[in-house]
Parts: C-alpha cells; structure tokens; sequence
C-alpha cells in the first residue's frame, strides 16, 4: 500500500476524489453518448452543414472536458504510486474504498465509453460512406476516375494517380 493512503483519512480523500472524478466522468460520456446521437441523425438526415459543425463543436468540447477528468484521474493515479491504467484504477479501488462503492461507476464508465466508441464508429462509417457516394458522383460527372489510395510507411493513407508516366523518349 502506497505511503500516501496509510491513513484512514487519506484512503477516504482518495475515495471521495475517485468518485468525484466517476461522476463527473459518467456525466460527460452520457453527454457525449447525445451529442453521437444527435450527429448521426444530422448525418442520416442529411442535414445543413452547419448543423453537423454545431454538433461536432459541442462534441469536441464534451472530449476536452473528458481528457481533463482523465488527466486528473491520471494525476491522482500517480500520486498514490499506481499505474495509469485499468490495473492501477482497481488496485486504487481496492485500497481506498473498501466498501466498494465506487466500483459500479467505473464499470459504468466503461459502458458508456464503449457506448460511445460503437457510436463514433457508426457515424464514421456513414460519413465514409457518403465520402464514396460524393466521389463516385464527381467522377461520373468529370469523367475522371479517382486516383489510387496507397499506404505509407506510417500507415497514412496517400493518393497517388495509377500507371504515372515517369519518362519518355522519342
């Protein structure tokens, strides 16, 4: 056991941070989960433009208020000497809340985050999808066919035309 949660009262500050950070966590995923919901109806409506900006904003503002619980959530993991992650957050929770009251928040957490991912996937495929659709469109319209994706060493994904002439001679 860390040196910094050897008193009760450390152990009970620890877990009243912990569960304050799980609420606020919850919060902000439920949050997050509307927001995806909301952009994938603008996306299957095929709304304004502006409509899915305003959406995407506020959803970008949801995931900088979850990156700052999870920086805390971090920093407190540190300073009572566990890991930050999976592993060091149970081994937290069995040290500071004996009781084991917080635990179904965090399982919680982990719900709504994988809510969540299904969700921005979900959305990301439909706009992938659209992407598609627009492209073959303009090349029905321009007569030109799309160029060649092709991968980088990073894994980025590039556009190259297909078959480019590299030199000529007469």
């Amino acid at each position: 056991m860390s040196t910094l949660l050897d008193s009760a009262a450390a152990r009970s500050g620890c877990r009243d941070t912990l569960g304050r950070l799980l609420d606020e966590e919850i919060d902000a995923l439920l949050g997050l989960e509307r927001l995806l919901i909301a952009e994938r109806d603008v996306l299957a409506k095929n709304d304004s433009p502006e409509a899915l900006e305003e959406v995407c904003s506020h959803r970008q503002l949801r995931m900088t208020q979850l990156l700052k619980i999870q920086d805390e959530r971090r920093g407190l993991l540190r300073a009572t000497g566990h890991t930050a992650d999976t592993a060091g957050i149970e081994s937290l929770l069995r040290i500071c809340d004996p009781q084991r009251t917080l635990p179904e928040r965090w399982a919680r957490c982990a719900d709504l985050a994988d809510r969540c991912r299904g969700l921005n996937d979900f959305n990301g495929a439909l706009v992938a999808s659209r992407m598609r659709r627009v492209e073959g469109m303009l090349e029905i319209l321009t007569g030109r066919k799309r160029e060649t994706p092709i991968y980088g060493r990073q894994g980025q994904q590039a556009w190259v035309a297909a078959g480019r002439l590299l030199a000529a001679e007469a």
